[in-house]
């Protein structure tokens, strides 16, 4: 099954919390605190795979989660880190972001990327002692890991594109120029997914040409099959533009070729800009002044053009060497760059979002997830420990929102299962 998009969601382990923990050895008095770090959670890492050809993987399993980090533990132990959750896509899979369309990375060589990163570990309690104080009942929670929701896009990595109408001989010519074999018959969409062919030269070069199912009037729009695989075109470095010059099926194929090119260009602009070579297959089904007329419209309008019978491999040499050759020439396959995230997902406001509601005289602190990692460490019954977190809930403006809903002292506030009575 060819499957060339999918939506996954994606979420990179959390960090393990920071320990509590004091000293104890006999003989040793006072050893002081010694709680260690929480450990780093897994990041979720895309790897191209040559083996694979299609995104049919990600059908059915849409959600994909990293292991968290271990806490840490006594006598100043780390937690262990989790390892990364790496998966594997095809070369040329755009990961973009499901909500904005933001291009993430474009997985076509073989680094690997890291697409959402585990949290950090919290500090234990040894990082807190200081010469006043000597005791810190408090350790810090681990961070949570990003979560994303993405768009996988699969864009054939293929230095050449074969275009044309249906039934027009795309097929036959890359199964007689290259090593691909796709499935060949006298009816539109023979082809049904886009057919990748190594075609090797005489002086040991090679390129990858890249068969694209039939593309029709409209499929800009969505009719066709020109639809799902347009997307397919776009990293061509040059298209080979095949036309029926024998109008075997009662198409003018100088009205197909601008045809083709329309629906290019209501696609993507940049494709109608792309370098076209014409081949005129069928050459034996149409007479020599049909030939002459043809010819003649496409070198007048500057296009290199070759006449070819595909069905028997006439022609299709030169066509092939006029391709290698051009290739020297043209820049690499384009790789896309990623796009910068907006400036608001990285404020602390964003990972730091609550919602305040007074109910019956009482202010409520609630949806945030954030702050119950924190509610984990305090200790109520510990001066410093509630010391630390008045500072998280001055740092994350909770008490400016407080004071904005008109709070007063001793009004009741509710953070979650902690009650208190507000104190200036």
């Amino acid at each position: 099954m060819f499957v060339d998009i999918a939506n996954i969601h994606i979420k990179a382990g959390d960090g393990g919390n920071g320990k509590v923990s004091f000293h104890r050895e006999k003989f040793v008095a006072a050893g002081g605190p010694d709680g260690g770090d929480g450990g780093r959670g897994g990041n979720i890492v895309f790897v191209a795979d040559t083996n694979l050809s299609t995104l049919a993987d990600f059908r059915y399993k849409r959600k994909y989660l990293a292991e968290n980090g271990q806490p840490g533990g006594a006598n100043r132990c780390n937690g262990k880190s989790a390892p990364d959750l790496v998966l594997h896509v095809p070369k040329g899979t755009l990961v973009k972001d499901a909500e904005s369309g933001r291009i993430i990375a474009d997985i076509s060589d073989d680094e690997p990327v890291i697409i959402a990163k585990g949290g950090n570990g919290g500090w234990g309690n040894s990082h807190f002692a200081t010469a006043t104080r000597q005791i810190p009942k408090f350790a810090k929670p681990g961070i949570p890991g990003e979560s994303l929701d993405v768009t996988l896009e699969l864009k054939l990595l293929a230095d050449v594109g074969l275009i044309g109408f249906p039934n027009v001989g795309k097929s036959t010519f890359i199964s007689v120029v290259s090593e691909a074999k796709p499935k060949i018959a006298n009816y539109h969409f023979t082809t049904l997914v886009p057919t990748l062919g190594v075609v090797r030269i005489d002086d040991g070069k090679s390129f990858v040409m890249a068969d694209i199912p039939g593309i029709i009037e409209g499929a800009s729009d969505g009719l066709g099959l020109g639809h799902e695989f347009l997307r397919h075109v776009e990293r061509c470095r040059l298209l080979v533009h095949v036309i029926d010059v024998a109008g075997s099926e009662g198409r003018d194929p100088i009205e197909d070729f601008n045809t083709i090119n329309n629906e290019l260009k209501s696609f993507s602009p940049e494709l109608s800009d792309r370098q076209q070579i014409v081949v005129a297959n069928k050459c034996d089904l149409t007479d020599e002044e049909t030939l002459k007329t043809v010819r003649e419209y496409f070198e007048g309008n500057g296009y290199k053009y070759f006449e070819c019978m595909a069905a028997i491999a006439e022609g299709t040499r030169d066509v092939i060497n006029y391709v290698a050759s051009e290739l020297d020439k043209l820049p690499p396959i384009v790789k896309y760059e990623p796009e910068p995230a907006p400036v608001e997902d990285f404020t602390v406001a964003k990972k730091r979002d609550f919602r305040l509601t007074v109910e019956d005289g009482a202010f409520i602190i609630d949806e945030a997830p954030w702050l119950l990692k924190i509610l984990e460490t305090v200790d109520p019954d510990d001066y410093e420990s509630l010391q630390y977190f008045q500072r998280t809930l001055h740092a994350s403006g909770i008490i400016d929102a407080l004071e904005k809903a008109g709070v007063q002292e001793d009004d009741l506030v509710c953070v979650y299962d902690i009650e208190f009575n507000y104190v200036p």
